[in-house]
């Protein structure tokens, strides 16, 4: 479908039906955005750090998880926290996200920019990779250029 490019806030954005984000297969959400999730959704975070422990969650998986009424898509893009993100990664977590958004008929998915802050990878790169595979579903991708956290 498309991809829309934003500035502010993935969690006080109106509209969005799901955010998702990057995560490691190593059960740790320490630094980043990952740290905003953990911290608002302690229950998911204590779910995904169990699947990574009994090795239920790996590159280009996706963890999905619910609470009220938004769905959280985790991405697996990096192995551990030490190692980078991968192009492949992102590409087949965010397909297999768009995949399932659409059985779940989600239209409009919240996505900050996934593998280039502390994952490694060029943003420029990330950008292109998420347009063109966004071409190929009709789900909304609302990525957040420059995030900033709006602290309740």
């Amino acid at each position: 479908m498309s991809v829309t490019f934003v500035q502010g806030d993935l969690f006080d954005y109106d509209g969005l039906d799901a955010v998702c984000h990057g995560c490691n297969c190593a059960g740790a959400m320490g630094k980043g955005i990952a740290l905003e999730f953990r911290k608002r959704y302690p229950a998911m975070y204590s779910e995904y750090k169990q699947k990574c422990q009994d090795n239920k969650f790996d590159i280009g998986d996706v963890f999905t998880w619910k609470e009220n009424s938004l769905i959280i898509f985790n991405l697996g893009t990096q192995k551990t926290w030490r190692t980078k993100a991968t192009l492949t990664a992102i590409e087949i977590s965010v397909t297999e996200m768009l995949q399932l958004a659409i059985h779940m008929k989600i239209s409009k998915i919240g996505v900050p920019r996934i593998g280039a802050g502390l994952g490694g990878l060029s943003w420029i790169d990330v950008k292109k990779l998420l347009v063109e595979i966004a071409d190929n579903y009709p789900v909304e991708l609302v990525v957040f250029e420059e995030f900033q956290c709006i602290k309740r």
